[in-house]
C-alpha cells in the first residue's frame, strides 16, 4: 500500500508518497517553503498544495510540530500560537477532502525508526531522542506508541533537559562533542532509570556526530544513531496514517 507522508516543519512542509510494506519512498521528496506566519490556514493552504502536487488522492499522514491528543494541537513549537486547541486533523482534512491522521512529529519520527530504521525488528521497549533545538522524544514498546511524552521538557538540572543538553545547547556553550557527551549522558541514565528501555535511538543533528561522544554514555542500554535522517518525519507519518486507517476499518467492521 502506498500512502503520502507529510512532515510539517518550521521552515519547510515536505511529503512524498511511502510504500509502507518496506518504508521505502515511492515519489521524489517535495518541499513547500512553510508560510510565514504559519497560521493555521496558510498552513492548511500550503498542505493541500502538496497534496495537489503529487495528484494523490487516500489517507494521508501528517507530523506536526506540536503535542497533539486526538488530532487537535495543544502546544505550538515553531509554529503560530494560533494553533493552539485547532483541531489539525479536522482542518487538514477539509482542505484536502481527503482523511488526514496527525501525529506528534518526533512520534512519527519514532515510528519510523522503529519499522525501517535503526531499531528494525526490535522488541521491547524503545525510546528515540531527537536531539536538535530542542530534544524531541517517542516512547515505544512492542511497536506500540506511547504518544507526545516530550521528554525534553521532562525537568532535568533545575530547567527543562532540552535546555541543558540539546545539540542547540552545546552550540551555545561552545561544548566539545565529550564535554556534551558528559552532559547527555547524564540525562539518557535519568531516562533510563525512569523508562528502563532497551534500545536508545538518536536523531536529530547530533545523532552525525555519534562517533565524537558515544565513548561517554554509560547507560546499560544499547544506543545506535538514528539512520533515516530527514525522511523519517515523512514515512512515519504514512505509517501513522496506515495504523489509523486500519483501525478505524476494524470500528466499522464491528459496528
Amino acid at each position: 500500500m502506498e500512502i503520502l507522508g507529510i512532515d510539517i516543519g518550521g521552515s519547510g512542509i515536505k511529503g512524498a508518497i511511502v510504500n509502507i510494506e518496506d518504508g521505502s519512498l515511492v515519489t521524489g521528496r517535495h518541499r513547500i517553503s512553510t508560510p510565514q506566519p504559519a497560521t493555521p490556514r496558510a498552513v492548511a493552504e500550503t498542505v493541500k498544495a502538496l497534496v495537489d502536487h503529487f495528484k494523490y488522492t487516500g489517507p494521508i499522514g501528517c507530523g506536526f510540530p506540536a503535542l497533539i491528543q486526538h488530532g487537535v494541537a495543544k502546544t505550538a513549537s515553531n509554529i503560530d500560537k494560533t494553533w493552539v486547541d485547532i483541531d489539525v486533523e479536522k482542518l487538514l482534512s477539509e482542505a484536502t477532502g481527503e482523511n488526514v491522521f496527525v501525529v506528534n512529529d518526533a512520534d512519527a519520527a519514532g515510528l519510523a525508526e522503529l519499522k525501517f530504521g535503526a531499531g528494525n525488528g526490535h522488541n521491547g521497549v524503545a525510546l528515540v531522542l531527537t536531539i536538535g533545538t530542542g530534544i524531541g522524544s517517542a516512547l515505544i514498546n512492542n511497536g506500540v506508541l506511547l504518544p507526545c511524552t516530550e521528554l525534553g521538557h521532562l525537568e532535568f538540572k533545575g530547567g527543562d533537559a532540552e535546555k541543558y543538553c540539546s545539540d542547540a545547547t552545546r552550540e551555545k556553550k561552545d561544548l566539545s562533542w565529550k564535554t556534551w557527551g558528559k552532559r547527555f549522558n547524564k540525562y539518557l541514565l535519568h531516562l533510563e532509570m525512569l523508562f528502563s528501555p532497551d534500545l536508545f535511538i538518536l536523531g536529530g543533528g547530533a545523532s552525525k556526530k555519534f562517533d565524537l561522544y558515544k565513548n561517554q554514555l554509560t547507560v546499560k542500554a544499547t544506543v545506535v544513531p538514528a539512520t533515516l535522517r530527514n525522511l523519517a518525519g515523512i514515512i512515519g507519518a504514512a505509517c501513522y496514517a496506515d495504523s489509523m486507517t486500519k483501525l478505524q476499518q476494524e470500528s466499522t467492521q464491528k459496528k
